[in-house]
């Protein structure tokens, strides 16, 4: 196999760099925990003493605690709940609320009886301007051109922030050390709940200028329709990538396909185990493009699409409806986020009570050694608050957070997930909730976009999820990875935004045999000479400031 080497670069070269203040889709390097400072976007190391100090709490105890920081999981519901908030956190304030979904748009706030009730119960009015995920970096740009619309609380993608982000962040939000950090978080329990390395991503231009929002610690993986398997009395356990095609190849006849395209959720690099941007190696960092993982997989991509095993609809480029072909079993394996487990469960097990899926067991692409999973960053959604000259609306802002980051068994999650008992949601004889056609229509993500407590598996109304996603991703922490800058984000300057750009359709285009691993190379090469290594001079200063 060819190797793509990286050329060496001096950490000291390009120190001008710093002065960029631009991140593009991909370029914002954001992840957790750890011992080393955060890395402010010049490179320079921050004091870390600008973190809140974190101050577990333990609400209702898991039935299956996490391990090296999996998930935990709750096969019991508890019947009564803890309230977390003692006090009403608003003052009678009206805010104004900029937030994504990825669903359909709720009733607004005088036809929706949801949000009339969280209102009333956190004793303040929320205005909330929902906008189509899939559109809402393009939205948000907008509005940070125009700071007199900006909204008093506004969230924002890791992966989606518009250029000049840092200082967008400067002119229009509230930097909020003051009020968070150290002992300040003691005024704030449920928030000092989130642990440091979600809060460590939320560090801008020298200071903590927003609120965490949890994601999962193993973002992507490869799905199996075990419930198909088993009536075909195949085990999937693949020992190398040429086992795993085997299996597809199997698969693949009589009207169904083996997968989708493995693009899809990134399940041919979770094979591969390449890096998610970069990776430190011989002395310099190594770009995700560079790495003889990204080429294998590339490589072997176009060898799946040439065995007639991807489904024609994922050929011809739909993906959109890839979750249904694998729901309805026109595919029996298909890469998603880990999120989409349950996302799929909720959509399958209506018309079919036996759906039954699972993670593809990792293994080592080559077939010898442990396989590698990178770990994901802790927080991927920032909520941010306007500016204010007045110290006790950002209080009041923050007390509502508070309340919007109540843990699994408070009054206050319940409230905010499903609503008000016997309108929106019902409970079984397992204490599981479920919502009701008037929850299905207003409780959406909305005021939990603005802050949320740490994940934890508790939907035991899909039978066998809990003990599935909290065993599985407990197996697979053993080979979890940590990226280089885990726990932290920096922004780049503006003329790395586009380096990106070209390889998603060269991507598609060698996986469907219309170029080549040639093409492959020279868009390496051209991404050097273009800002990769200029780029990677970035990178390396911030590298050595962390330490």
């Amino acid at each position: 196999m060819s190797t793509i080497r990286a050329n060496r670069i001096d950490r000291r070269l390009f120190l001008g760099l710093a002065g960029g203040t631009a991140v593009g889709a991909g370029l914002a390097a954001c992840s957790g925990g750890g011992t080393p400072a955060p890395v402010s976007p010049s490179g320079a190391a921050l004091d870390p003493s600008v973190l809140p100090k974190y101050i577990p709490q333990s609400i209702v105890e898991p039935d299956i605690k996490g391990v090296n920081g999996s998930v935990s999981g709750f096969t019991t519901i508890p019947r009564e709940m803890v309230q977390t908030v003692p006090e009403v956190p608003g003052r009678g304030s009206e805010f104004t609320a900029m937030t994504p979904l990825w669903a359909t748009v709720p009733p607004g706030r005088e036809d929706n009886a949801y949000m009339q009730a969280v209102d009333a119960e956190i004793g303040a009015r929320f205005q909330f301007n929902i906008t189509d995920g899939n559109s809402y970096n393009e939205r948000l740009q907008a509005v940070l051109a125009s700071p007199r619309n900006v909204p008093d609380f506004v969230t924002v993608q890791s992966s989606g922030m518009p250029t000049r982000f840092d200082d967008a962040v400067r002119a229009n939000f509230q930097d909020l050390t003051p009020f968070l950090a150290g002992d300040a978080i003691e005024r704030y329990p449920n928030l000092a709940a989130l642990p440091t390395a979600m809060w460590s991503c939320c560090v801008f231009n020298g200071g903590l200028y927003a609120l965490p929002y949890a994601s999962d610690t193993i973002t992507t993986t490869i799905f199996q329709r075990r419930d198909l398997m088993e009536e075909l009395g195949i085990e999937v356990a693949p020992s190398s990538a040429e086992d795993f095609l085997s299996l597809l190849k199997e698969l693949t006849g009589g009207g169904r396909w083996a997968v989708n395209d493995l693009s899809d959720g990134s399940a041919v690099h979770t094979i591969f185990g390449t890096p998610p941007l970069w990776v430190e190696r011989d002395g310099t960092l190594v770009h995700r493009y560079e790495t003889d993982e990204y080429r294998a997989a590339m490589e072997y991509q176009a060898r799946v699409f040439a065995a007639g095993v991807v489904h024609p609809d994922s050929v011809a480029g739909n993906s959109q409806q890839g979750r249904q072909r694998f729901i309805s079993g026109e595919v029996a394996i298909t890469g998603d986020g880990v999120g989409g487990w349950l996302s799929t469960l909720r959509a399958a097990r209506p018309g079919n009570p036996d759906f039954d899926m699972y993670p593809v067991p990792l293994f080592a692409a080559d077939g010898t050694g442990e396989p590698v999973v990178w770990k994901g960053t802790p927080a991927n959604l920032f909520s941010f608050l306007k500016k204010s000259e007045d110290p006790a609306r950002i209080e009041e802002q923050l007390a509502l957070a508070n309340y919007f980051a109540a843990p699994f068994g408070s009054r206050e999650n319940v409230l905010l997930d499903y609503g008000v008992e016997g309108t929106h949601h019902e409970r079984d004889e397992r204490g599981a909730f479920y919502l009701t056609d008037q929850g299905e229509r207003e409780v959406v993500r909305t005021y939990t976009w603005i802050s949320r407590a740490e994940r934890a598996a508790t939907e035991v109304q899909y039978d066998g999820y809990v003990e599935d996603m909290t065993s599985w991703m407990a197996s697979v922490m053993e080979y979890a990875v940590e990226p280089p800058f885990y726990g932290r984000t920096l922004v780049v300057p503006n003329e790395f935004a586009s380096l990106s750009g070209p390889f998603e359709d060269l991507e598609a285009d060698i996986a469907r045999g219309r170029r080549t691993m040639a093409d492959l190379d020279a868009a390496v090469e051209d991404w050097r000479r273009s800002g990769g290594d200029r780029m990677r001079a970035f990178y390396l200063e911030a590298l050595e400031a962390q330490g």
